[in-house]
């Protein structure tokens, strides 16, 4: 059997980024109405510096140095210096503290009662590194990768489990991220996290979307570590539709409108794919996550948060949570040998743009309505002003259509009609900053 080593792409990392176009659909020839086509965003010039200092080497140092540690099983050693999830936890803790810049690390630890995957109360820990806003600090967005691995049995605490994919890569991809934006000026707050407790039951996440309020957008990055030939330049957004904490109340609304592919996590997901300059192609799955799997996002969604997950296109089931071993000349095992790190760096490009873009944005918009009180082939928008908004836009699609294909400039306004029936698009509201840049979409509501 060959080695996944045998399988992915040779190609060398390079700082330079090209514009990556979403794949919109093709406006229907009906209804036709008012605006420009929508465009991506296009990365100015402090971005693409930005960009370019991703740094593979800095990855693959890190991805080797979480698998040194032999396992980071949640119940393995925690006093440990150099074996188990509490060596891993105090060198993540000290490497987010050694960057120059302005974040604030932290260990954030709590005790998780006994349950299935837990058979003693544990203490669980999550390093946090926050880069706090100047501007609309309560505004958060959070990025994460889970530090924590496991072999075959999900109890076994004591067998080698390098994790060097399932997640020692999006940990080292969301640190190298925290390190180049520790010394930018951002208005919103970024938090980088290094949770664990995932495999046991997604704690250490859970215990941190308890602890926030005013998240607009978050990330996880699971099992981002290497991609086949074929789908090299290729990352996959899962992103569900129907909201996880959807009320009876909104589940009427949404039967009555529609939106079905509308939620604040598929606005953020086309966030995603409108910005150009990452090399990357974006791949939208409309799902909550894989097929009998979770990923850290789902507490999030859980407490009404929008939230996604970045992961590789084919994963190595071969490979992934077995035991180290070799059996007839084919290693088992999540090592180090089966990573792609210029894959990880540029997966990691995708979320600095992603995170850079939105908190030097204005905030997705607030209190957006649909008038429904006047039967006329009219619609009329209403939505909450943000001072630090330059303007907004109001776009709209057709309704079979995936992505949002026309915008209409409204400037300074909390109001705007347009001359096409509510009854026949779907329509969203966002807001503009000064430098350009655009927050995510905010689907209406009816109003009277």
């Amino acid at each position: 059997m060959p080695s996944r080593r045998q399988f992915m792409a040779a190609a060398a990392l390079s700082p330079a980024v090209t514009a990556v176009t979403p794949a919109n659909a093709s406006p229907s020839a009906w209804p036709t109405g008012p605006g420009r086509p929508t465009t991506p965003q296009q990365p100015d010039r402090e971005l693409r510096r930005l960009l370019g200092e991703i740094d593979q080497r800095r990855i693959e140092a890190s991805v080797r140095k979480l698998v040194s540690f032999g396992t980071r099983h949640t119940l393995s050693s925690q006093t440990d210096p150099v074996r188990g999830i509490g060596a891993a936890r105090d060198w993540i803790f000290r490497e987010l503290r050694s960057y120059p810049g302005r974040l604030t690390v932290e260990l954030q630890s709590f005790v998780q009662p006994p349950s299935p995957r837990i058979p003693v109360a544990t203490t669980i820990t999550n390093v946090l590194a926050t880069l706090k806003g100047g501007k609309n600090p309560e505004r958060i967005y959070v990025v994460s990768g889970h530090y924590d691995s496991r072999a075959s049995d999900p109890l076994d605490a004591v067998s080698d489990a390098p994790g060097a994919d399932d997640d020692a890569s999006g940990v080292a991809a969301v640190m190298e991220i925290a390190r180049v934006l520790a010394t930018r000026d951002v208005d919103a707050t970024i938090i980088f996290a290094a949770v664990a407790g995932e495999e046991q039951g997604l704690y250490g996440a859970a215990h941190l979307a308890s602890k926030l309020t005013g998240v607009q957008g978050m990330f996880t990055n699971d099992i981002v570590g290497a991609a086949p030939a074929s789908a090299s330049r290729v990352v996959r957004l899962f992103a569900e539709g129907v909201p996880t904490s959807e009320t009876p109340e909104q589940a009427a609304i949404r039967r009555s409108v529609g939106g079905e592919n509308d939620s604040p996590s598929r606005q953020l997901a086309r966030f995603v794919t409108d910005l150009g300059g990452t090399g990357m192609s974006v791949e939208v799955i409309y799902r909550r996550d894989r097929y009998l799997r979770g990923g850290d996002h789902i507490p999030f969604l859980e407490r009404g948060f929008p939230a996604a997950r970045f992961t590789e296109p084919h994963e190595d089931y071969a490979h992934q949570h077995q035991n180290v071993r070799v059996e007839n000349g084919v290693q088992y095992g999540d090592l180090v040998e089966f990573c792609d790190f210029a894959y990880m760096a540029r997966v990691a490009r995708v979320n600095a743009a992603v995170l850079w873009s939105l908190a030097t944005a204005p905030g997705t918009p607030r209190g957006v309505r649909i008038r429904t009180n006047r039967l006329t082939n009219e619609t009329d928008l209403v939505w909450d002003v943000d001072p630090a908004a330059a303007g907004y836009e109001v776009v709209w699609r057709p309704t079979e259509a995936p992505d949002w294909t026309h915008r209409i400039p409204v400037g300074v306004v909390g109001a705007h009609t347009v001359d096409l029936s509510k009854d026949n698009v779907f329509f969203g509201v966002r807001a503009v900053g000064a430098d350009g840049r655009r927050s995510p979409v905010a689907f209406p509501v009816p109003a009277p």
